[in-house]
């Protein structure tokens, strides 16, 4: 799990992204937060940062009830990548989710460092030498 100050960095850095956090269960997981570790922060901040610039681009001409809204639904780790589900995308914004998923088996998910997908105890993680052995 991200560690708590990271992600609220991220919730207030891209409120209309992580909008859905503070609601129910039964409407949406991002109620159980950032799943993942730290060491995809960066790549996750990066994804959002140009999430946001679509939005911004695409809605400068638009009328507000046509506005894209992209949310996040979930975000977790699973099967040693990253997964970032979300509800209001369009191609664009599917392909920089697409990218930063591919990425993610590249970087270790504790501390951002280079790193390939390994099975530790039955399950696959994305963690580099240091982290793998501890």
């Amino acid at each position: 799990m991200m560690k708590k100050e990271l992600q609220n960095e991220l919730f207030k850095k891209y409120p209309v992204i992580f909008r859905q956090k503070d609601l129910p269960k039964q409407v949406t997981a991002m109620c159980y937060g950032i799943a993942c570790g730290d060491g995809w922060y960066a790549l996750i901040d990066e994804m959002c940062g140009n999430i946001k610039n679509r939005m911004e681009n695409v809605n400068r001409s638009k009328p507000e009830e046509e506005h894209l809204v992209c949310e996040a639904t979930q975000v977790k780790e699973k099967f040693g990548g990253l997964r970032f589900y979300v509800q209001g995308s369009d191609d664009f914004i599917d392909g920089i989710i697409d990218l930063a998923e591919s990425m993610s088996y590249r970087i270790c998910s504790q501390c951002g460092n280079q790193s390939t997908p390994q099975k530790k105890r039955g399950w696959i993680y994305t963690l580099c030498d240091n982290c793998r052995d501890v």
